[in-house]
């Protein structure tokens, strides 16, 4: 069985390209990025993002066409079902698969795309029937998706590969990871794409490894 969301607290760092000084997205993205990478204890890092969530929620409301908004309530939730873990984190992940999808309708190329790549993950992360909705033909098509929108993305060239080394095709894997090692600096998110290059290394070297 597949290790239950594992790397779903990455997906905080996808869809930063809208975000922008004032912006009250940023601080939650500032919020997030505390609770996640500051906070050791899964109990209060569990009840600190539902209360993100709940902050979340107020904006959702507020602006119910914002897709990017959509975008990070999904997030958050799929960060929260990755602290809880086991079964009892698939009813957050549920609720980010629906906002996702939800972010999808109103707008499927906000934020370059990122809920096709966040819900790619989601997808390719949960377990399967009949635990849960996890599918890798619904992931592959998600993420494909994800990179026909933004080709030479960092997020989602950089998932795509990991897919694909999960699943074997260690070659297109490689060529994926290469993309992503060219993306373009986020100036506004140095720290996420210094853990984002770093992860990216460490399948890199993995893949090398398998090709041999």
């Amino acid at each position: 069985m597949k290790s239950l969301f594992v790397a779903l607290i990455t997906l905080g760092f996808l869809s930063s390209a809208w975000a922008q000084d004032n912006n009250p997205l940023l601080d939650i993205q500032h919020q997030w990025s505390h609770i996640n990478y500051q906070m050791t204890d899964n109990d209060k890092k569990v009840e600190a993002l539902k209360t993100l969530a709940t902050k979340m929620k107020a904006m959702v409301k507020a602006d119910p066409n914002n897709a990017d908004d959509y975008i990070w309530l999904g997030i958050i939730q799929a960060s929260t079902a990755q602290a809880k873990g086991g079964l009892g984190a698939l009813s957050f992940a549920k609720e980010a698969k629906k906002n996702l999808e939800h972010a999808i309708k109103i707008d499927p190329n906000a934020s370059e795309g990122s809920a096709y790549t966040s819900l790619g993950v989601l997808y390719h992360k949960v377990p399967g029937w009949p635990i849960g909705f996890g599918s890798d033909s619904k992931a592959k098509e998600l993420l494909q998706k994800s990179i026909a929108i933004n080709p030479k993305g960092l997020d989602n060239n950089f998932f795509y590969g990991e897919f694909l080394y999960d699943n074997g095709d260690y070659k297109e894997a490689k060529k994926y990871l290469e993309i992503a090692q060219q993306a373009a600096p986020r100036e506004n998110r140095p720290v996420a794409d210094a853990g984002r290059r770093k992860d990216l290394n460490t399948l890199l070297e993995k893949v090398n490894k398998k090709l041999q």
